[in-house]
């Protein structure tokens, strides 16, 4: 820790800091719950992860339910539908907040009162487990610690990055920036010793840590443990990319930032070593995964932001070579870290994962269809000053499916869930965001409500609506969570399917995506096929790419059986079929 610390501050001031980590930890320590300490004692890392490990992404209040906290109503849904299916909720910040969906945080350490209590929490705790966010990078301008920085509080002074004159941070300086919006960098405030222009990555009310104070460093740490205290086994740093700022670069990706997240990671290792950090970082994906660091030394999990794109890509081509080849590339980076395999968010489908990987003429073709399919595009500032698109806003199912195509409702739910199943079967582990569960439309009336393009796969459903769609065998509702319900459960069953199993991708047809899965232990095999078109396709395998097995198969989702001739196995997939095979022994 002391030479992590080193790097980011003199060393006097980094000899000053580390008892006071050593001061945080200990107060941990000591009031550590029991129940952690019984987790701490049978934790193995190399099974951090399994195969029945799967991810729920959801706002606390997607979910409506009268004379009820959201958060018991959350709750009461994934007891009913999902219990056996999903094990794991991330519940988007939860805390009071000014704007941008609860990530711009007036209070760290407080649940907001509309959404439910520390007591909601405390209760789905006890039935999963949980991933917190972090949001690390910045405070509403409506917190605390901005306020005190208004009013000329000095132990505030230095918690934010701010000049006295805005051309303090010169034109050639800001042309360097990596800009993820393209509202201003600099934000005018008045202060009690006169205007400050402080630095705001994402918007006005989103103000920037300066972590060259390291009192802002301990604050976070402090925060950070409180939520492992409060039942957090995952910690979601959010737009960890843009921690440190170094006017005179490009301000992502700087040493300092790995730094602080290893320094991290150090001190959950001593204080809980079962939690898990996941970082957020929606960039093109060679920068996104050298937050693996070595494998054993920063984040424990990185989202895949380069997945959804790609996935999207060959479903609107009927061509999945290029998602393939991507996928051969991917590479375990240790038995302890591994890829968070997700396709939709709260978020909109981000495009700068796949960037270097997707064309420009691929990109473009992916942005009209998603246009046509209601969709909308929200654009950053490139480095030349042009805007560019960065982020597709649109549901999933819509992304899949055009209303007005005149595809039968069979067909839109076997194409939605051939595209979930592509991140169900490849390494690491999968996230579904709620509304995937339902295959929600856009929500085009918020849109034009508030003007706010991610609103689009926002919506407030009524639990009281879900109970009824869920009770019709015929409806969209009960179709996909039923199918999507059965593949993951498949999925929690087979070995093969753990992390740390390793993975084969298979080059039989432009239209199929096809990967082997081996267990940890190398003694279960399963052959996944995806057809990622609407029309019949025929493929065969040489024995040879699935141990040299002779005899039949069996699908694990329909229990089909297959038999293989002249050293090949022979598969004829209908429109938009997922087989899962596994030698019959």
């Amino acid at each position: 820790m002391l030479q992590r610390l080193r790097l980011l501050y003199p060393d006097p001031v980094a000899q000053s800091v580390l008892p006071e980590i050593e001061r945080i930890l200990q107060a941990f320590c000591a009031h550590k719950p029991p129940d952690l300490i019984d987790r701490e004692r049978e934790f193995n890392p190399a099974d951090r992860f399994t195969e029945r490990d799967v991810i729920l992404i959801t706002y606390g209040d997607l979910l409506y339910k009268r004379h009820q906290s959201p958060l018991k109503t959350l709750g009461d849904f994934c007891d009913r539908y999902l219990r056996g299916e999903i094990n794991t909720i991330h519940i988007l910040p939860f805390f009071p907040s000014s704007s941008d969906r609860g990530f711009s945080i007036i209070d760290f350490e407080t649940v907001d009162p509309l959404l439910g209590s520390w007591q909601d929490i405390e209760a789905l705790e006890a039935r999963y487990h949980l991933m917190f966010d972090g949001v690390i990078n910045h405070v509403s301008s409506k917190s605390r610690w901005f306020i005190e920085f208004l009013a000329g509080n000095p132990e505030y002074e230095d918690f934010f990055i701010w000049f006295g004159a805005e051309e303090e941070l010169t034109p050639a300086q800001r042309s360097m920036i990596f800009r993820p919006r393209t509202t201003p960098i600099l934000t005018r405030y008045e202060t009690l010793k006169g205007p400050r222009y402080v630095w705001t990555t994402f918007s006005p009310d989103q103000i920037d840590l300066n972590y060259r104070n390291p009192k802002v460093l301990l604050r976070v740490i402090e925060i950070l443990l409180f939520y492992v205290r409060q039942g957090a086994d995952i910690l979601r740093l959010d737009a960890v990319t843009y921690l440190w700022h170094q006017p005179g670069t490009r301000c992502v990706h700087l040493e300092q930032t790995h730094e602080i997240i290893k320094l991290v990671r150090d001190i959950v290792s001593v204080a809980a070593p079962h939690v898990a950090l996941i970082t957020e970082t929606n960039v093109p994906h060679e920068e996104n995964i050298a937050y693996f660091g070595n494998g054993r030394d920063e984040a424990h999990m990185v989202y895949n932001f380069a997945l959804p794109p790609l996935v999207l890509h060959a479903f609107y081509t009927g061509d999945a070579r290029i998602l393939s080849k991507w996928a051969a590339s991917m590479i375990s980076p240790s038995e302890t870290a591994t890829f968070f395999n997700f396709l939709d968010s709260h978020d909109g489908i981000g495009l700068l994962g796949a960037k270097g990987i997707l064309s420009h003429e691929d990109i473009d073709r992916i942005r009209q269809r998603v246009e046509d399919h209601g969709g909308f595009i929200s654009y950053k500032t490139s480095e030349d000053g042009t805007e560019v698109p960065y982020e597709l806003n649109i549901t999933w199912y819509s992304a899949l499916n055009k209303k007005q195509d005149g595809d039968s409702l069979k067909i839109q739910i076997k194409r939605f869930l051939a595209s979930r199943a592509i991140a169900l079967v490849l390494q690491g582990v999968p996230g579904i965001y709620l509304h995937s569960l339902f295959g929600t439309h856009n929500d085009h009336v918020a849109v034009e409500a508030t003007r706010e393009n991610r609103v689009i796969n926002r919506a407030i459903v009524d639990f009281r609506s879900i109970m009824r769609s869920m009770s019709h065998p015929k409806s969209k509702k009960y179709r996909i969570n039923k199918e999507l319900g059965r593949m993951i459960q498949v999925r929690g069953n087979h070995r093969a399917f753990h992390p740390n199993g390793s993975q084969k991708i298979l080059s039989l047809s432009p239209a199929v995506f096809a990967v082997t899965r081996t267990s940890p232990e190398g003694d279960r095999l399963v052959l996944t096929l995806t057809n990622v078109t609407k029309y019949r396709r025929r493929v065969e395998i040489p024995l040879e790419e699935v141990k040299g097995y002779k005899g039949h198969w069996k699908d694990l989702l329909s229990g089909r059986e297959s038999g293989s001739k002249k050293e090949r196995l022979a598969i004829t997939l209908q429109p938009y079929d997922v087989l899962w095979l596994v030698p019959m022994i």
